[in-house]
Parts: C-alpha cells; sequence; structure tokens
C-alpha cells in the first residue's frame, strides 16, 4: 500500500513539473502584455469644477470615458464584486476554487462549461479580445490576469474593468453606459440602475436595454436575487429595485457648449481631458433660455448669449446657438465668434471718448434735433422724434442718434476705431471705406466676444480683459478702452438706462442695439460681478421684422442675470470723478453746439492745441522727493477762456493759455484744454 502511495505521490509530482514546464514554454511563447489599445480613451471636456459637459468617440468611433473605483457609488462596486468575483480581494487574479471547478466540468462535459472567469481574467480578455473559447485562450487570460494584477494591482484592474467592459453597441465602460442608459454619472445610480450595469456586461448585445428590455430586466433581478442573498442589500431593497422600469431607449450623450468644445479641441486635437473655464450649471440654464426664446421668436431664429467673469477675463457661459444639431436654425455656427453689426452697442464708447478727451461730461447738454452732418448724413431717431436739449446722461439712457452722432464728430470717426481695435476688438468695415459717421449707429461689423470684451472693460474701469477660456490658461496683456474716470461715467449712466417691460430698473448697466433692417438684435450688460452679451437673428443675415434690441434681446439679458444669481453689485464711480450739475460745470462743458466753434474758429484763425506737454512726453517732476514741481501747462490758439482738465477734472486756475498742475503721483496722466468754442485737444504724458 505504501508503494502504491508513494507511486502516486510520484505520478504526481511528475505531473505538475510537466504542467509546469507546459506552462512556462506557453509563457515564453507570449508577446509581452500590451497595454496601449486599452489605454485609448474618449476625450472629455469638463467645465472648471470638473463636470462633464461633452464627450467625443474615439477613433474607432468608441464611447469610452474616462473612470476611477474613486468616482463610483461604493455601494455598486460591492454589488459588482458580489456578483462577478467575490474572492477579488483575496486571490492573485486567479480563483483556484472556481479554476477546479470549471476544470472538473471540462472533464466531465467534455467542453467548457464554465471559464472560472474573475474579474482579472475579464480584463485580460477585454485587453486582448480573442473570439475563440479554446484552452489555449483560457490559459492565456489566466497568464495575462496575472500579470495584470502584478503590474496595475487590484485597483488598477477594477480601474481597468469599470473603463473596458461591454455594455452594447459602440458603449464600453461604466460611464458611458451610466449616461447612455440612465444620463447621469455613475455616483449617483440606483440599487436598479447599478444591478442592470452589473449584469450587462455578461452578454451586452443579447441583453442591452434600448433592444431587448426584457432580458435585460431578468439579468438585472438575477444580479438582485444575488446580492441580496449576500446581504449586499435587503429584501425590502431589492424588491423595490425590481419594481423600477428598464430603460428602453439610450440618451443622447452631454452636448454642453459644443461650440466651446469643438474649438477648445481643436486648438489641441490630442489632449485626452480639456477643462474649461464655463460653468456647467449657468452653461445648461443659458442654453435652454437660448432655445427657449429662439423658438418663441420664430423659425430660423438664432440666439448666442457669453458670459465673462469680470475679475478675471473667465468666459463662464459660451452659447453659440440654440441647439448645435439644428439644421433649421443653422445651429452648428457659434454666433459668439460671428462678425455681425452691432447696432447703437457701441454708442456707450464714443461717450466714454468724449468724457475722457474733456468733450463732455455726463451733465453737459447736448441737442437732438434734426441735423446734416457732412453735407448729406443726417441721423434720426429710432422712434423718429426727438428730445430737445438733453443731458449726455439722458442722452445715452435713450439711446438717441443725433447727440451719439455728434459726440463722434467731435471726437472722430477714426480715433473711434483706432480705439476700438487698440483695446484688441476685430473690427470690419465697409471694403474700402474710412470710418465714418455712420459707424456711431453700426456701420461696422464686429463679434459678440468682443463686445462682451468691450463691456467688461467698462466695468473693470477701462482695462479691458484678455478672454480666457481653458482653465489655467496663462491670460494675456490688459488692453484699454477708456480712463478709469470715463469708464465709472458710462456705467454709472448705463446703470438708470430704463428696463425692458416687467424688469426691475437699476439693477444692471447695460446698452442694447438694432442693426440697419432688422437684421441683428444685441444686448450688452454688467455689473461689478459678470458681464453677459445676447445676439439674436438669423445666421444668414436676412431680415426679420420686429427684431429689435430692447424688444427682444434686452429681456433675454436679464432673465441671464437672473440665473446667474445673486444681487447685482454696481460699479462704483471713480473717486477722481467730477459730481456736479450742469450749470455747476465749467461753460465749455455746459453745453455743446455745432454752429458756434465754425464762426468762432474762423473769427481767430489758430485751432487750439497743447504746446506744453508734447504727447507721450516722460516728465521728470521729482514725485518721488517731498518738494515736487508742477506739470506747466501751455496752449496756443482757441478762443479764450480756456479750461485745463488733468484725467477728467478740472485745474484750478486754468483759464489762461498757461497754467500749472500738480499731480498726486507718479503714472501716466491725460491733460486735455478745451476753449469757449468747444474746440478741444489732449495729450497723454508719463509722470515721474
Amino acid at each position: 500500500m505504501r508503494r502504491i502511495l508513494h507511486g502516486l505521490a510520484l505520478l504526481v509530482v511528475v505531473a505538475a513539473m510537466a504542467a509546469g514546464l507546459v506552462l512556462w514554454r506557453f509563457v515564453a511563447t507570449l508577446p509581452p502584455l500590451d497595454l496601449a489599445q486599452a489605454a485609448q480613451r474618449s476625450t472629455v471636456v469638463l467645465d472648471r469644477d470638473g463636470r462633464l459637459l461633452r464627450p467625443y468617440a474615439t477613433a474607432d468611433g468608441r464611447w469610452r470615458l474616462p473612470l476611477t473605483a474613486a468616482e463610483v457609488d461604493p455601494r455598486m462596486l460591492a454589488m459588482l464584486v458580489a456578483y462577478e468575483d467575490k474572492r477579488f480581494a483575496d486571490h492573485p487574479g486567479l480563483d483556484p476554487a472556481a479554476t477546479l471547478r470549471a476544470a472538473w466540468q471540462w472533464l466531465v462535459a467534455g467542453r467548457i462549461v464554465s471559464g472560472g472567469s474573475t474579474l482579472s481574467m475579464q480584463v485580460a480578455r477585454l485587453v486582448e479580445p480573442r473570439p475563440e473559447r479554446s484552452l489555449s485562450a483560457k490559459l492565456r487570460q489566466m497568464v495575462r490576469a496575472v500579470q495584470l494584477e502584478r503590474r496595475l494591482g487590484k485597483a488598477g484592474v477594477l480601474d481597468l474593468y469599470l473603463t473596458l467592459a461591454p455594455y452594447g453597441g459602440p458603449v464600453e465602460g461604466l460611464r458611458a453606459a451610466s449616461l447612455a442608459y440612465f444620463g447621469r454619472e455613475p455616483a449617483r445610480l440606483s440599487f436598479a440602475e447599478a444591478a442592470l450595469l452589473v449584469g450587462l456586461p455578461q452578454s451586452p448585445e443579447t441583453r442591452r436595454p434600448d433592444r431587448s428590455p426584457e432580458r435585460a430586466g431578468r439579468a438585472r433581478d438575477r444580479v438582485l436575487d444575488r446580492v441580496a442573498a449576500q446581504g449586499i442589500i435587503t429584501t425590502a431593497e431589492a424588491r423595490a429595485a425590481k419594481a423600477e422600469p428598464v430603460p428602453a431607449g439610450r440618451r443622447l450623450f452631454p452636448m454642453l457648449a459644443a461650440h466651446a468644445a469643438d474649438a477648445a479641441l481643436a486648438a489641441e486635437p490630442a489632449a485626452p481631458v480639456v477643462r474649461l473655464t464655463l460653468d456647467g450649471r449657468l452653461q445648461a440654464s443659458l442654453e435652454a433660455l437660448a432655445t427657449e426664446r429662439a423658438a418663441a421668436i420664430g423659425p430660423g431664429i438664432s440666439s448666442a448669449i457669453l458670459a465673462i467673469d469680470n475679475a478675471t477675463g473667465a468666459v463662464i457661459a459660451q452659447v453659440g446657438s440654440p441647439g448645435y444639431t439644428d439644421a433649421s436654425r443653422m445651429g452648428a455656427i457659434d454666433m459668439t465668434g460671428a462678425i455681425r453689426s452691432p447696432g447703437s452697442a457701441l454708442k456707450p464708447f464714443i461717450y466714454a471718448l468724449a468724457f475722457e478727451g474733456g468733450i463732455a461730461h455726463p451733465e453737459t447738454l447736448l441737442e437732438d434735433r434734426p441735423v446734416r452732418f457732412a453735407g448729406s448724413y443726417a441721423p434720426e431717431n429710432f422712434d423718429l422724434g426727438y428730445q430737445g436739449v438733453v443731458t449726455a446722461r439722458r442722452a445715452l439712457q435713450l439711446s438717441l442718434n443725433v447727440p451719439a452722432v455728434d459726440l463722434l464728430e467731435a471726437v472722430g470717426a477714426a480715433r473711434f476705431v483706432a480705439r476700438l481695435r487698440a483695446a484688441g476688438a476685430r473690427i470690419d468695415l465697409p471694403r474700402d471705406t474710412a470710418p465714418g459717421l455712420p459707424v456711431a449707429l453700426g456701420g461696422l461689423g464686429i463679434t459678440l466676444a468682443d463686445t462682451a470684451r468691450l463691456f467688461s472693460g467698462l466695468a473693470r474701469g477701462g482695462g479691458v480683459p484678455a478672454l480666457l477660456r481653458r482653465l489655467g490658461e496663462v491670460p494675456g496683456p490688459e488692453t484699454r478702452i477708456a480712463e478709469p474716470v470715463a469708464a465709472s461715467y458710462v456705467a454709472d449712466i448705463l446703470r438708470g438706462a430704463p428696463p425692458p417691460e416687467n424688469a426691475l430698473p437699476n439693477r444692471i448697466a447695460y446698452k442694447t442695439g438694432t442693426s440697419y433692417g432688422y437684421r441683428d438684435a444685441v444686448a450688452v450688460g454688467f455689473d461689478r460681478r459678470v458681464t453677459i452679451a445676447v445676439w439674436v437673428g438669423r445666421p444668414d443675415g436676412n431680415a426679420v421684422p420686429g427684431l429689435v434690441g430692447r424688444l427682444v434681446a434686452a429681456p433675454i439679458l436679464f432673465d441671464a442675470f437672473s440665473r446667474y444669481g445673486g444681487e447685482p453689485e454696481p460699479v462704483p464711480l471713480a473717486r477722481e470723478a467730477l459730481v456736479a450739475t450742469t450749470l455747476s460745470l465749467p461753460p465749455p462743458l455746459r453745453h455743446i453746439r455745432r454752429d458756434v466753434p465754425k464762426t468762432l474758429a474762423a473769427s481767430q484763425g489758430a485751432a487750439l492745441r497743447i504746446a506744453y506737454p508734447p504727447d507721450g512726453a516722460r516728465i521728470d517732476l521729482g514725485l518721488a522727493e517731498a518738494a515736487a514741481a508742477p506739470l506747466a501747462l501751455k496752449a496756443l490758439g482757441g478762443v479764450p477762456p480756456l479750461t485745463w482738465m488733468a484725467n477728467g477734472l478740472p485745474v484750478a486756475d486754468s483759464a489762461r493759455r498757461q497754467s500749472a498742475w500738480v499731480p498726486d503721483g507718479t503714472g501716466f496722466a491725460r491733460i486735455s484744454v478745451m476753449d469757449a468754442a468747444g474746440a478741444s485737444d489732449s495729450v497723454v504724458v508719463r509722470l515721474e
């Protein structure tokens, strides 16, 4: 008997050594484990807080979104392990008990009945797909399972399963499946939903809910029964989960900020994850707003909304159209970047230049009456009526055309356009034409994004931000659209503009515009925190009767601000601002007349100009020392008495051609002079 036992033991040892030798030779013939194909993921575009905005399919058309176990509900992971591989935490990639069971079934039946697969072996099959079910294929899976666990560890293997598991069609991985079937991230699944997604990968094509909801339901219920038996959930929870309906179709993957996502991906095609500065919740809300309002206005209408964080210049919402896939509204066109006419929306920057150059003050009186400029240009107000004599404040709040053109003539159309361009805005003019007075009323082209940037500059004291669109992007240099005092004047005026119907007054500073022929309706508003710009129209440029900025775009703007949330914070008036009534202003600032300058200038002959300091000069006044010298001022020509102004404020004792001003610190200063005829000149110098 002892000899028989020794013989059997020897036979077992020899068999084990032979099996080991065969296994060693088999492993030696295998190529190195290659995870390059398995590492391919869908590119995902995220908002500033990491929320998914839009995923993209892989190059071969699969939806395989990145995911780690830490991003999954722990109860879902417990259900998965309990159902697929309850000894996952203890084995090295192979489960000996399950392997022996599968081997015995193979010997008895003469074919593979069950694979005894662990989660690690399933991952090995996903990493190296092999269609045949043979002994060598199973042996290869076992070897690869051990290799995977040695290389990645348990956490890495589980992450790979959650990313690669098949869920029917091109949907791979738990995150893609959770979004496709339930429209939710896998951290927010119910027991019924989690059980369905645990059961699908075993037979993804035959159990697809969108094709076989009955089979999917049965698979889900088997999972619920098993995890309830193992104590993962209670019997009552399993019963309630079985009562939930199985989804009968697939949902569309998220497509928030589609235009912004496309642009970011085009800029960096190889990036697996793109983080934008957008606020996903605000983006979703404003997209719904744009879609709802465009549909209410009529067929073929598009709309666009852009929101900028004034403190940083970050774009926090970018709605390029009411629907990216809506061909009837040309939704694929990003209207935030399209060149369109702004109508009267840029008038505030004419006033800012006038305030900055000492030509006008918010309380300066302007004439709103029929007039013909340069012999033939005769602008009319939108309502074809006239207000007579009004302050600059009131003229801008009512968006009167004649006073705006009057100020533009004084400022200079070429200088106005040059300032817009210097601030970083792309300005398109009719081909082969110089800037003329019609630019005051929309006779130029500009994008909604640039318009929003310029208005954000008013909220920032005149400094126009470079737009930031990607998280971590280095901000570009700030440009300037106006001096701080002038910018605060304009912000204060626009906050008093009459609001649209059913909106509260004095909430935000805003301006509207309507292009010629009712092709574009624009509204731009800001407070200290945020700037929001709205455009409505047809992308093909056709006219839309009744498309008026105040009636169509302004209500959307005010609704967008309410969705942004919080109480609007007004832009404070600059500390150096001159608060005065019309009568208390210096005489040249009280009233602007077109006819007086011509008469007086003809009698004097010489045009008013600043002789000292010269424009662009760098002057050392010893401002860093205790006894600083005043800046000498000298003018030639013009009609006395003169009024000198420094940084928008009157200089004491300034009625003569020569005066002096004591600055309060180093830096750039704008010196302006006006005469009794309303003529003016200004220079910018750097004082040290």
